[in-house]
């Protein structure tokens, strides 16, 4: 048996990191996804291939429970590409939710740079669950693999939101709020054109690590670093009302604003700066770094100014790219 399914990336409108802390956030699929697809094998084997992660057929064999593995390839776990954590711990939590284990040949293949805070973790978490449910005989119901996702990602990284893994399993653009177990999602129409240009520069950290240093910074500073989730939660909620009303002026305010209460926390970076004042320079609505930062991606709102933007991020020293929101989400592919 032969599945692949194929999930969309990600951008954060509003929110990211505050969103961790319990408050709402803005976010949207876009039309760039990450395709996964898993074969059964017949014996205990996993082997994965991606030329985007440079796995290049990494093999590794089930030891007893899932959670154990014999690395064939590779001396340590320390080495493994943070990618590949997802993809194991993936499997590993599908597995213990079916009480069932197979062999399997693992593909992946993406549109967009990984880890470059486009959700691509999310989207390789929440693919590699529901190919690999699929391939155990289980019916892909998007609700549990949207929380096996998360729970994929909480393991992985210690600390993670539901918003990216509801946003790749559930598409289109989505207003979050965590409340317990189960978070509060809204579905949001986009009423009028919010063309964005994304700009993209090399990761300095992994999401772990970031989501490590703001956790510090809160611990360190909780009545500062608290007050600034506060002003971020509110912004979202102001936002919200601008999407609806298809305000893309005052939707692009916020957006600035809310990039600068992050540079606050510490994960922008210099490449990222620039390349947002340049987009606002070329006549971007606004613009903002987007994800965990550290690098990776910023986006810019600039419905009629696509080109000028784009040309100004790359001098800027970025690589930019033109996509647009509220993409579908999970979907089965079919036959090749």
């Amino acid at each position: 048996m032969r599945v692949t399914v194929s999930v969309p990336g990600k951008v954060t409108l509003l929110g990211e990191h505050a969103v961790v802390y319990g408050k709402p956030a803005l976010v949207s699929a876009i039309n760039r996804r990450v395709y996964i697809t898993v074969e059964g094998r017949d014996d205990s084997n996993i082997k994965i291939f991606s030329n985007d992660i440079k796995l290049q057929g990494l093999s590794l064999k089930l030891n007893g429970e899932m959670s154990s593995f014999e690395f064939e390839t590779w001396e340590k776990k320390s080495q493994i590409l943070e990618p590949l954590r997802y993809i194991l711990k993936a499997l590993e939590v599908a597995a213990q939710h079916y009480g069932k284990k197979i062999g399997a040949n693992i593909m992946v293949r993406s549109e967009m740079p990984i880890g470059a805070g486009l959700g691509t973790s999310a989207a390789i978490s929440v693919g590699t669950v529901a190919a690999y449910s699929a391939l155990l005989g289980h019916e892909m119901n998007l609700n549990e693999v949207a929380r096996m996702g998360h729970a994929t990602e909480v393991a992985v990284q210690g600390i993670a939101s539901p918003m990216d893994t509801a946003i790749t399993t559930f598409g289109g653009t989505l207003y979050i709020k965590p409340e317990g177990t189960k978070p509060f999602i809204e579905r949001i129409d986009v009423p009028c054109d919010f063309t964005s240009v994304l700009g993209y520069t090399q990761r300095e950290e992994t999401t772990s690590q970031i989501l490590r240093r703001v956790k510090a910074a809160k611990d360190q500073n909780p009545k500062v670093v608290e007050l600034i989730m506060d002003a971020i939660g509110l912004l979202v909620e102001e936002a919200r009302s601008c999407i609806k009303k298809g305000d893309p002026k005052s939707f692009g305010d916020l957006m600035n604003i809310n990039h600068g209460l992050l540079d606050s926390l510490g994960v922008s970076t210099r490449a990222l700066n620039e390349m947002v004042y340049a987009s606002r320079s070329a006549g971007a609505l606004g613009s903002k770094l987007t994800g965990a930062g550290g690098g990776g991606c910023m986006i810019a709102l600039c419905p009629d100014r696509a080109k000028e933007v784009s040309l100004a991020i790359k001098l800027a020293g970025g690589v930019p790219f033109e996509v647009s929101l509220s993409s579908p989400g999970l979907r089965v592919e079919p036959p090749s």
